[in-house]
């Protein structure tokens, strides 16, 4: 692999690895009780996860009936927690980066992938292996985080002299591209593109988006350090898309 993947640093897959999203799993993700309404019935479907990271997502899919699963992942420290949290038969794990996936037409019924495109320089060439592996009616949800978030770059609030969050910095908004934020302690790259590209670019490719969702933490999150800030501005995008829509 060429491409820089900060996840197989040692240091950095112990800290991530700590995180309560990573421990506890979809119960410690702020955004699983809205993204969790996104998703299709699994019975019966093929399922491909993109950047599946420990697996969670695929491992739900499978719980709830899905005939297929396949998650892909850069990360290979990622793929083996996947692989050793696994047990169901129909869940299988590759070492493949998104940008070079590519599928037979139809392969799938549903498609999926949380926190992982924003990772990516370009989203089209995504939407468009996404919809070719689609079938009409195919379902496409994701999430990523949200454009006022990934904006400015640093990803970090303007405080005060006492370290206290005054407000959520936006900047540079129009202006899509690298960015290089600040995550567990280690300086990652990021790409910011706004909400008119998201959306856009998947109605151009034919899909038809259905729903979309800003969520705020659950209630029983609220008490967490640091989470009332959470709501104040938006920290996620989740998107729920279906192959048919008209062509732009």
């Amino acid at each position: 692999m060429t491409r820089q993947n900060p996840y197989d640093d040692p240091s950095f897959f112990e800290k991530y690895s700590r995180m309560d999203r990573s421990v506890k799993g979809l119960d410690g993700a702020g955004e699983w009780h809205e993204f969790q309404k996104l998703l299709p019935d699994f019975r019966g479907k093929r399922v491909l996860d993109l950047g599946c990271g420990f697996g969670w997502h695929c491992r739900y899919a499978a719980e709830q009936g899905a005939a297929a699963v396949l998650g892909i992942d850069v990360s290979e420290k990622m793929l083996a927690a996947a692989r050793g949290k696994t047990a169901s038969p129909v869940v299988e794990y590759r070492r493949l980066p998104i940008e070079e996936a590519d599928f037979p037409p139809e392969s799938f019924d549903v498609v999926m992938s949380s926190l992982a495109f924003h990772y990516l320089p370009s989203f089209g060439p995504v939407c468009r292996m996404a919809y070719r592996c689609l079938p009409e009616g195919g379902d496409f949800v994701f999430s990523v985080e949200h454009p006022v978030f990934t904006a400015q770059g640093p990803q970090d609030w303007c405080r005060d002299g006492e370290g206290n969050p005054l407000h959520w910095p936006v900047d540079r908004y129009f202006e899509e591209g690298e960015r290089e934020a600040l995550f567990l302690g280690e300086t990652m790259v990021k790409y910011h593109r706004t909400l008119t590209t998201y959306l856009g670019t998947l109605l151009r490719t034919g899909f038809a988006v259905t729903d979309l969702v800003e969520p705020q933490p659950p209630g029983s999150m609220r008490g967490l350090p640091g989470m009332e800030d959470e709501r104040r501005r938006p920290m996620m995008l989740l998107v729920q898309a279906k192959k048919g829509g008209a062509k732009r």
